[in-house]
């Protein structure tokens, strides 16, 4: 399987503002994982509005991998930054770049 985004992070200062905002404005429905993090469903891609301290500046996308290690290494052949290494998180292990130009994103991969 190639990468493919199939996920997108808002980072928020406000995380029940802005889930109330994509209620009201878009129908989209949650489910808390925490008090610094909410899924947003029916959005047509799935994505988290994220409000913790270690939140980025920007939306982000992020990119599902079979392997986390290869597609890091191919990450920095191809020029890429790593801006926050390799981390477990609830759904798996990920990873941050910058890619030429300054967008920022990210790479995960599940346990399984």
């Amino acid at each position: 399987m190639a990468e493919i985004i199939d996920y997108i992070e808002f980072p928020s200062s406000d995380r029940a503002a802005t889930m109330g905002f994509f209620q009201a404005a878009f129908g989209w429905g949650q489910t808390s994982y925490g008090p610094d993090y909410d899924a947003v469903e029916g959005a047509g891609i799935e994505g988290g509005i994220d409000q913790s301290a270690e939140r980025v500046a920007a939306t982000m996308a992020i990119v599902r991998s079979t392997d986390l290690d290869d597609t890091e290494r191919r990450v920095l052949a191809a020029g890429g930054v790593i801006t926050r290494p390799q981390f477990d998180f609830p759904g798996g292990r990920r990873f941050h770049f910058r890619a030429p130009g300054g967008v920022e994103m990210a790479v995960w991969a599940s346990r399984e």
